[in-house]
């Protein structure tokens, strides 16, 4: 077991501003790492994550999340286990895969695309950040869930608060209070919106979660507004800055970007490889059940165990030149990288593989499509290098791009 005192300390400016170099330290000389402003153990190596998320022999559970996630959004499925887990999940997968998928959710996605891209075709610049990626997917969960657009600034708002609270590492006692006082806000504004749809079921999603029965179990208020909490959040940080990084890392490769404007098959693979490449999650906690041998020592049980997605996902011992962004790589595969099955661990992997990777992918095929046809000559604006920032999730802030406007 090695502390690294060398090492830069995950919460520092210094790992902030570029984690991928200390990233290779803990993978080569401290796999397994204690940390004691987190009180967690660090595991760095793609063996030991990928051992950790799938989680064969019941060794790792979710019970970090009661006091990570339930605070800001209430039990959510990512907290239970056992068959509560699989019935929860059994109520809400459907929407996000299959037939409700590509009947009811695609054309909502291509129109939000569509609207917000009208916004700016006609300029000859954009922020691809401000003006597409934070809006487009809380827009798309908003209609989905049949709620109204117009309370976007306070969906953005609210979902910034949470993901703040769950990346809130050094304990800031500040980020805390927004966040607890954002799950009372969530909880005043959706559950009449729930017991008023309960009595007037539609065609959107809220219905579906209003209506869901498995095994005889249906939702009460509380799962749903737990769940769209979660959903707003996760579906709206996450693919937020999977959109911004996709651009990020073409727009720096141009030959890359040529040929996916060339052969729009390609997108998803750009998208796996920036999964892989700079994740959107750079880390996801579990706790042991018991003691647990890893890569470099044994944790204790009860213990939290950190994940570093983003240092394992650049694993040498898994992938060829990990550090080089290439969406040609064939040791990434993109037909399973939105399953279970995923070579990458962007998702997590095992019985909580994210739920929502499915829509994930048709947002990104579909707003990445667009902007490409609105913008066929797309290059960073003067000057302009992307930088990422954040710690427990990481994307460029700002991504100013200029392009010949459209004239019709």
């Amino acid at each position: 077991m090695t502390t690294a005192p060398d090492l830069p300390d995950i919460l520092s400016t210094e790992f902030a501003e570029d984690p991928y170099p200390a990233y290779r330290i803990m993978r080569e000389s401290a796999p397994l790492m204690w940390h004691e402003a987190t009180q967690s153990y660090i595991v760095s190596r793609y063996e030991d994550v990928e051992r950790v998320f799938k989680d064969r022999e019941g060794q790792f559970t979710t019970d970090n999340y009661v006091w990570q996630i339930e605070p800001v959004h209430g039990r959510t499925i990512l907290t239970l286990s056992g068959r509560e887990h699989a019935v929860r999940r059994a109520l809400v997968a459907p929407a996000f895969r299959g037939r409700d998928l590509q009947e009811k959710f695609l054309p909502v996605i291509e129109d939000n695309a569509r609207s917000l891209i009208d916004g700016f075709r006609h300029q000859g610049s954009a922020d691809l950040v401000t003006d597409f990626a934070t809006r487009f997917p809380v827009n798309v969960i908003a209609d989905m869930l049949g709620l109204d657009k117009a309370d976007h600034g306070r969906f953005h708002r609210w979902y910034t608060s949470v993901i703040a609270f769950l990346g809130n590492l050094a304990g800031d006692p500040e980020v805390a209070a927004a966040g607890e006082r954002t799950r009372v806000e969530f909880a005043e504004y959706m559950i009449p919106i729930i017991q008023h749809r309960r009595d007037h079921l539609g065609d959107d999603l809220l219905s579906t979660l209003c209506a869901a029965e498995v095994e005889g179990v249906r939702m009460s208020d509380e799962d749903i507004k737990a769940f769209c909490s979660l959903l707003l959040a996760a579906g709206g940080e996450t693919t937020d800055k999977a959109l911004a990084s996709i651009f990020a890392n073409l727009l720096a490769h141009p030959e890359q970007l040529q040929a996916v404007r060339e052969d729009r098959d390609l997108i998803e693979r750009a998208f796996v490889e920036t999964l892989r490449y700079t994740p959107p999650v750079h880390m996801i906690m579990r706790q042991t059940a018991g003691e647990v041998g890893l890569s470099g020592g044994t944790v204790p049980p009860g213990a939290t165990v950190t994940c570093l997605i983003g240092a394992a996902n650049r694993d040498p011992e898994r992938y060829r030149e990990p550090d080089r962004f290439d969406i040609f790589r064939d040791d990434l595969t993109a037909t399973t990288a939105f399953s279970a099955a995923a070579d990458h661990l962007a998702f997590a992997l095992g019985r909580h593989f994210c739920v929502g990777a499915l829509l994930a992918r048709a947002e990104v095929e579909i707003g990445v499509g667009q902007l490409l046809d609105a913008m066929p000559d797309m290059e960073f604006a003067d000057g302009f290098r992307p930088t990422e920032q954040g710690v427990f999730t990481r994307g460029p802030q700002t991504l100013p791009v200029r392009f010949t406007p459209a004239t019709h």
